[in-house]
């Protein structure tokens, strides 16, 4: 599949956390790509080279992005599918973008002018994951920056508001919300049922309720989602507890497929339903 045929109105963002290694990272990819299959998702294949936010030092964070990239390319190469992967420093984003279709700005650095101006610059399409510190309207200010440097092809990702310690809460009107400023809306249903350093070295998670979540999403009329899935959750070395088992993806996708098509056959009501009422 080439970046001109890309469908940003019926995507999955799917893949393991982190890359773990070659081997495991192209086993990923084809039951990804066999996963959405049915479903007819236009599926993305997603993996961090290096993870910069662990919560502890003693967390693996990747292979590093020289060997990461190559592998991001071998997916390409082997199975022809769209990649994306985060990057974190503006340095490095001419190098990853000259791989990778999609270029992801992780929710803590959503905020970081030049970040954005750098990944902007490339033309590529953006996915932003919106910080769990901010609200769906402030994330306005984030597109606007975006298309004063030069994109054209925006993602906002809804990925949960922090509630306390250790818990996140999704507020689904961001949802509407992001939609109004003409960009495609994701929803990530995994880190979503996080529950950032609750492990003390290690985040927990909540991977009962990833389904709950997408499907409410669903019926909202999301253009996308975003599920990191592993083929053995329990011992992954990265964000383990909130990701899927792979081989549950393909029937969670199909029912998306079906609220999706559901959503898209009802009378659509305006943003503002009730003018404020």
């Amino acid at each position: 599949m080439t970046l001109s045929e890309l469908n940003l109105d019926h995507f999955a963002i799917l893949g393991p956390c982190v890359i773990e290694s070659q081997e495991h990272t192209l086993t990923m990819a084809s039951q990804v790509r066999e996963a959405v299959r049915e479903s007819k998702f236009t599926p993305i294949f997603k993996s961090s080279f290096q993870k910069a936010n662990r919560s502890s030092n003693r967390s693996f964070s990747g292979l590093g992005i020289t060997a990461g990239l190559e592998i991001l390319q071998e997916v390409k190469d082997q199975f022809g599918m769209i990649v994306t992967t985060d990057v974190h420093e503006s340095h490095t984003v001419n190098r990853v973008a000259e791989v990778v279709d999609i270029l992801q700005i992780p929710a803590f650095l959503c905020r970081q002018t030049d970040l954005l101006q750098a990944c902007a610059e490339t033309k590529k399409v953006l996915n932003v994951k919106k910080a769990q510190f901010m609200s769906g309207y402030e994330m306005a200010n984030v597109v606007e920056k975006l298309i004063e440097f030069g994109a054209s092809k925006i993602i906002l990702t809804e990925r949960g508001t922090m509630f306390g310690y250790n818990n996140l809460i999704v507020d689904f009107r961001n949802l509407r919300i992001m939609k109004t400023f003409g960009v495609k809306v994701c929803m990530d249903a995994t880190h979503s049922v996080q529950l950032p350093g609750a492990k003390g070295l290690t985040s927990g998670g909540q991977r009962q309720f990833v389904g709950t979540l997408a499907r409410a999403a669903a019926i909202t009329g999301v253009d996308g989602f975003f599920m990191e899935t592993h083929d053995d959750p329990n011992n992954a070395p990265s964000d383990g507890p909130n990701m899927i088992p792979i081989n549950q993806l393909a029937p969670l996708l199909n029912q998306l497929n079906q609220i999706k098509i559901f959503q898209s056959s009802l009378e659509k009501l305006p943003f503002e339903d009730f003018d404020g009422v």
